[in-house]
């Protein structure tokens, strides 16, 4: 999952702080407080089947009055409410907590981790012996806001849709629903191919999945909205526009990249969820916000039920000192950022492995907001952590720390020159240039600190900078026209559920919708391909091997840090959660305000 829209500026600091957020259930043991690194909660609570509605009532909370919820920039926020495109923090953390609801589900449980729990279904699925086959049964009593019942063939409809990769080019089906399905891959939804498709069908409540290999982790991809209801006439310009709800809230307003006003859906059978609640008046999200503003109003007497999704280090720092630590909470994010060399356009090995050398990691963080050690960290600041792909406490991660054995990575711009000189080049020779978010302060001073490093480290710099939106506007755009001018790109990814699965294909697979940098190695990709086919008991290890493989002969990918976000939220806000089960970002459906 994309850590954010705009966040995933992974080229400077403050633009790569995506708008993922965590990696641990969040609560009240998380706030304030001298907040190291934490690594190792990958957030799964095991799984739920027996789960019903409504969700556990929350100790002390108040139902009423109004948040109002501060995305600061580069958080460029949700720009389409269609289910079958939504894939990154930001748009996930709040549809799916609010809106969306889909077969399956997360929520967090006593022990303050995140399990899996039936949604619109009546339990978690059930798949055949060797899992090329899963049947859903759809509970009674489900509406849309309109009063209408919700069927199963509209959520077999929009499982279609998600097949559509031209539409949804950037959702979930281009990973899942395509690779996995029996014939998904030369099936292009029903705009396109029509609504016959054998490989989704029903039979009355009951919709049936059929696979062309075994997935034994459909229960887990049934969280997205794109496995769930969409009404048989939705037109798609007009359905990302004004999606119908089924969860506690409805759409009163929507300006994508701006705005978007959530009141109470009074059709919504609290009975019927397990996970969700309906404890506040009015939401209202408003993105892009400048970081310095969104500060001073959460931490003032006007901001009282205001949470921000993202404060800076300084922010932080500040709070520490003027004894709002009350106010804060640090949680970590099973996410990791990358700068993403184009694999046609620098193909040699050594140049790739020099770029990591030519990064000033602790600098470039500083200058771009962040606190190393705190907000984010890899093996510069704790062996431990490593410079591999997969975050801390994935199952299956071995440590990488780099190619050489006699020492990890770090900013070591000698060390650079002499993989540049092992690649043929003079100091000043080889030019990298890369895009950067010049829309605050931060990303600016990012910018020249990763500049300079790169410089130090023997290459020649051109930075362009961008203000028109998120960098993946760029990245994953080959028209761009700065596209065609830089070689180096970036993107920073979550896990979608536990699973390394979820995280290496998305980004270094052929043709992956993440993977700006086109690494494409068919060895590669015949590996994974026999990775998915293997027992689940086997993935986890292989995938390690994988990684370490994919690193060690190749280095696609320069591991720029592993996350942890800064949450902030005003004096009346009640029931705060880091919610690590889309990524890391506020748990919209435990916050109240208190009365």
């Amino acid at each position: 999952m994309k850590r954010t829209k705009a966040f995933a500026a992974g080229v400077s600091a403050a633009a790569l702080t995506l708008t993922l957020a965590a990696c641990g259930g969040g609560g009240d043991d998380d706030e304030g407080g001298d907040q190291g690194f934490t690594s190792g909660d990958t957030s799964s609570g095991g799984k739920n089947p027996e789960a019903v509605g409504p969700a556990p009532e929350i100790e002390g909370a108040t139902e009423g009055g109004e948040i109002t919820v501060l995305a600061p920039d580069p958080d460029d926020g949700i720009d389409s409410l269609d289910p079958a495109s939504l894939w990154s923090v930001t748009d996930n953390g709040i549809l799916q907590d609010l809106v969306l609801r889909s077969l399956t589900t997360f929520r967090q449980n006593d022990a303050g981790e995140y399990e899996l729990v039936p949604d619109l279904a009546t339990d978690l699925g059930t798949p055949n012996e060797d899992f090329t086959e899963w049947r859903f049964t759809l509970k009674d009593g489900i509406k849309w806001e309109t009063g209408e019942p919700v069927t199963a063939e509209e959520v077999a409809f929009g499982i279609k849709r998600s097949f559509d990769a031209d539409a949804f080019a950037t959702g979930p089906g281009t990973a899942y629903s395509k690779p996995y399905f029996d014939g998904g891959a030369d099936y292009n939804g029903p705009y396109t191919d029509g609504e016959d498709f054998p490989a989704v069908t029903t039979e009355g409540n009951d919709i049936i999945m059929k696979f062309g290999k075994p997935f034994p982790e459909m229960d887990y991809y049934s969280i997205f909205p794109a496995i769930g209801p969409v009404p048989l006439d939705a037109e798609i310009n007009d359905y990302r526009l004004n999606a119908l709800s089924t969860g506690p809230y409805k759409v009163e307003k929507f300006v994508p990249n701006q705005e978007l006003v959530l009141v109470p859906n009074d059709q919504w059978d609290p009975e019927t969820d397990p996970a969700r609640r309906q404890l506040v008046d009015k939401y209202t999200f408003k993105f892009d916000v400048n970081p310095q503003v969104a500060a001073e109003t959460v931490f003032s007497d006007a901001g009282s039920t205001t949470v921000v999704t993202a404060l800076q280090g300084t922010d932080y720092n500040k709070a520490q000192s003027e004894g709002l630590q009350d106010q804060v909470l640090v949680g970590p994010q099973p996410c990791t950022s990358f700068v993403m060399p184009n694999y046609t356009k620098v193909p040699e090995l050594e140049v790739r492995q020099a770029l990591a050398y030519a990064y000033d990691y602790e600098n470039i963080w500083s200058a771009g907001g962040e606190l190393s050690g705190v907000t984010r960290a890899n093996g510069v600041t704790d062996e431990e952590l490593g410079f591999g792909l997969l975050p801390p406490g994935m199952a299956g991660r071995e440590v990488w720390n780099g190619p050489f054995d006699d020492a990890p990575i770090t900013f070591d711009p000698e060390k650079s020159k002499e993989l540049l000189a092992e690649a043929g080049f003079e100091p000043g020779e080889y030019e990298v240039s890369f895009v950067y978010d010049a829309s605050t302060p931060e990303g600016e001073a990012a910018a020249e600190q990763r500049q300079r490093g790169y410089e130090e480290g023997g290459f020649a710099v051109q930075k362009y900078p961008y203000t028109a939106g998120s960098l993946y506007d760029v990245w994953t755009d080959p028209d761009n026209k700065l596209y065609k001018k830089i070689n180096l790109l970036g993107t920073a990814w979550c896990q979608d559920w536990p699973s390394a699965a979820t995280f290496l294909p998305p980004i270094v697979e052929t043709g992956a919708a993440y993977n700006t940098g086109q690494f494409s190695e068919a060895s590669v990709d015949d590996e994974m391909e026999r990775i998915r086919q293997l027992p689940v008991d086997e993935q986890a290890a292989a995938w390690g091997e994988l990684e370490q493989t994919v690193m060690t002969d190749y280095q696609p990918v320069i591991n720029t840090g592993y996350y942890q976000n800064i949450f902030g939220f005003g004096s009346q806000i009640g029931g705060f959660a880091n919610d690590t089960s889309v990524g890391g970002a506020p748990d919209y459906r435990t916050i109240y305000v208190e009365q």
